[in-house]
C-alpha cells in the first residue's frame, strides 16, 4: 500500500510544499509570500491561517484531494532539545513553539507544525514533525564547554544530514544505526556532524559561535576580540547577532553570500576572493578533521550535502584535505522536502514509531 503524505516547509518569506506517495512525488511548489503582507500580522505564529488557505489551494491547483492524505508533516522548529526521528504534534510542542523565551526568538520554520495540525484536524489524519533543528544526541563529554555557565548546545542541520546518512547507509547495505559517519551541509550556514552508530553525538552550533565561517555565519571567533567589539559600544546587541549570523563571512568579507559568484570571481583571477573562500574550506576540513578524533578514526564514509556542494571547486577542495580519512559521497542540495515526507511514511509503514513530545 502506498502513503499519500503532504510535506510543509516554512520560511521567512516562502512556504515550500510537497505531496508525496511513498517515495514518488506528485508534485513540489514553493509559494511566495509577499513581506508586506507578512509583516502585516502580529508576530510569526499568527500567520499559520494565512499559509495554510494557500497550502490548500496550491493543493486543488495540483488536483490532489486533501482527503486522500493519510498524514501531514511539517517542519520541526525551534522546540526543546530531543532525540532524533518523527514526532507527534502535540499541545505540549505547540505551546513551546510559541515561547519566544526558549531560544530567545520565534522562527518562520516553527508555523510547520501549526499548519499541519489544523490540517490535519481538519481531515482527521495526524500530523508530524521530523529531525528539527534542535535534535541533540550529544555524549555527555560534548557537553562541555569550558566554562560553567555555559554548556554547548546541538542546533544543525538534522533534517538534511540525518536523511543523506540513511540513504547512504541504504546504498552500502547497512543499517544507518551501524554507521560513522561524518556529514556536511553546506548552506547558508555550515553544519559538520561526527555521526556514531546512527547518532549525531558532537556538531558545531551551525547558527551561531562554533565551527567553520559560512556564507553568512561568522563561525568560531578569537573571544578576546570578539569582546573588545562586544564590548566597545559600537554595536548593540541585536546588531552583533545580525553581524555574526546574517553577514558574517562570504558576506562580510566579499560582499556576496552566493558561492557560485565567488567562484566565477576566482575563475576570473580574484585572489581576495580565492583566499576568502579557500579560507572557508579549510575551516570546513579542519571540523572534519576534528569529526574524525570523536569517532576515533573508524569512518564509514564522509559526505557533502547543501548548495555549496554543487561547486567543483568547492568540492575538490575539501576532497583534497580529507580523502584520506574516508570514501566520501556528494549529494548536492538538499533533500529536505524528502525528508520530511518519508519520516511520516516510515511511521505510516510501521517502520518507526512516532515520538512523544514532553
Amino acid at each position: 500500500m502506498n502513503y499519500r503524505v503532504l510535506a510543509i516547509n516554512p520560511g521567512s518569506t516562502s512556504t515550500k510544499i510537497a505531496v508525496y506517495d511513498d517515495e514518488t512525488p506528485l508534485f513540489t511548489k514553493t509559494l511566495r509570500h509577499d513581506a508586506e503582507k507578512i509583516a502585516s500580522f502580529g508576530g510569526i505564529i499568527e500567520q499559520y491561517e494565512f499559509r495554510k488557505k494557500l497550502v490548500l489551494e496550491a493543493m486543488k491547483e495540483n488536483n490532489v484531494d486533501p482527503a486522500t492524505l493519510e498524514a501531514v508533516v511539517g517542519r520541526g522548529g525551534l522546540i526543546k532539545a530531543v532525540g532524533s526521528g518523527t514526532y507527534k504534534v502535540n499541545d505540549a510542542m505547540l505551546a513551546d513553539l510559541k515561547d519566544p523565551e526558549l531560544w530567545g526568538r520565534i522562527h518562520a520554520s516553527n508555523l510547520g507544525a501549526f499548519i499541519a495540525e489544523s490540517i490535519g484536524n481538519d481531515y482527521d489524519i495526524p500530523s508530524f514533525i521530523v529531525d528539527p533543528v534542535t535534535v541533540d544526541e550529544f555524549t555527555p563529554v560534548a557537553r562541555i564547554s569550558g566554562c560553567p555557565q555555559i554548556k554547548r548546545q546541538s542546533l544543525f542541520h538534522a533534517l538534511n544530514i540525518r536523511y543523506c546518512g540513511i540513504n547512504i547507509a541504504n546504498e552500502m547495505g547497512k543499517d544507518f544505526s551501524d554507521c560513522n559517519m561524518i556529514g556536511i551541509h553546506m548552506g547558508g550556514g555550515i553544519s559538520v556532524a561526527a555521526i556514531e552508530k546512527g547518532k549525531v553525538v558532537d556538531v558545531n552550533n551551525a547558527v551561531l559561535g562554533m565551527g567553520p565561517f559560512s556564507p553568512q555565519r561568522a563561525g568560531a571567533l578569537p573571544i578576546g576580540d570578539l569582546l573588545e567589539m562586544a564590548f566597545s559600544g559600537k554595536y548593540t546587541h541585536k546588531e552583533m547577532i545580525n553581524m555574526l549570523t546574517k553577514t558574517g563571512g562570504l558576506m562580510a568579507y566579499l560582499g556576496t553570500d552566493d558561492g557560485r559568484e565567488v567562484a566565477r570571481r576566482i575563475e576570473a583571477g580574484d585572489e581576495e576572493a580565492k583566499l576568502v573562500f579557500d579560507a572557508m574550506l579549510y575551516q570546513v576540513s579542519k571540523e572534519i578533521g576534528a569529526c574524525a578524533t570523536v569517532l576515533k578514526g573508524k569512518i564509514d564514509r564522509i559526505f557533502l550535502t547543501g548548495g555549496l556542494a554543487y561547486g567543483d571547486y568547492v568540492v575538490n577542495g575539501i576532497k583534497e584535505r580529507v580523502s584520506f580519512l574516508a570514501p566520501i559521497t556528494v549529494i548536492p542540495g538538499e533533500r529536505e522536502m524528502e525528508a520530511l515526507s518519508q519520516g511520516g511514511v516510515r511511521v505510516l509503514k510501521g517502520i518507526e514509531t512516532a515520538n512523544e513530545y514532553k
